[in-house]
Parts: C-alpha cells; sequence; structure tokens
C-alpha cells in the first residue's frame, strides 16, 4: 500500500528530528550528561551511544531500500523513546528544584506530553501502527 504524503512528510521531518539530537548526543554531550539519573552506568558511553542510535534511527526511517528495516527503526525509536523518559523526568525534577525553577513548567509539560505522541509517531511514520486513522487509503 502506497504512504500517503503526510506520512512521508511526518517520517522525514521526525527523522530531521532524531539526526539532529543524534550529532548534538555526540558532538556536545554536556546537557545530556547533566540530566542523566546517577543511576546510569557509563554515562559518557550512554550518551555517545543514544547519539548513534537516533543517527541509525534516522537513516533506518528513510531509506527506501527495505520496509522491514524502516518498520525495525521505528520500532527502534519508539523503545528510544521510551528508554530515555527516566532522563527527562530527572531533567523535570532537577529543575523544579532549583530556585529559578531551570527552564520551568513551560517547558517541561509539554515535554512530558510529546513523549508518547514520539513513540506513537516512531511507530506511525514507520508503517508498525495505523491507529488512529485505520486502514483506509493512508
Amino acid at each position: 500500500m502506497k504512504d500517503s504524503v503526510a506520512r512521508i512528510a511526518w517520517r522525514f521531518a521526525l527523522a530531521a528530528f532524531y539526526a539532529l539530537a543524534g550529532v548534538l548526543h555526540i558532538a556536545r554531550p554536556a546537557p545530556f550528561l547533566s540530566i542523566m539519573p546517577t543511576w546510569v552506568p557509563a554515562p559518557e558511553l550512554v550518551v555517545l551511544l543514544t547519539g548513534w542510535a537516533e543517527l541509525l534511527g534516522a537513516i533506518g526511517l528513510v531509506q527506501p531500500v527495505s520496509h522491514a528495516l524502516r518498520r525495525a527503526a521505528g520500532i527502534g525509536l519508539a523503545l528510544y523513546a521510551v528508554c530515555v523518559f527516566p532522563a527527562n523526568i530527572h531533567h523535570f525534577a532537577l529543575d523544579m528544584a532549583k530556585a529559578d525553577h531551570g527552564f520551568g513548567l513551560a517547558y517541561h509539560v509539554p515535554r512530558m506530553v510529546a513523549q508518547p505522541v514520539l513513540v506513537w509517531l516512531a511507530l506511525w511514520v514507520a508503517n508498525v501502527v495505523d491507529w488512529p486513522f485505520g486502514r483506509g487509503k493512508d
């Protein structure tokens, strides 16, 4: 079944988002290290590997050769978004503990809400799920 223009556009947008995030994780790890929960072992290595995971996931989403690889990339990026959620919660808690509240609620609340949307979007753009749109002419 041919993908809709919307699905293709969102696929490329999500790939661009993850590619940029991956480059930032690799080139400028300090901000990511600062929000890493203390229980995560080898934080420098984890940030480096998460950057590579984002880059490879982005490439997998937009490569034109294999639908199976695209689906695997979408599942991988969805799982990635679930796995980094503790760091987002930790960052939220760190900021709210600061006297000036760091980035504040206007940043953190949408970020918390966006995380499950990113999980769904990765699965949708990779044709893993069709919800809530169903199997129409998509």
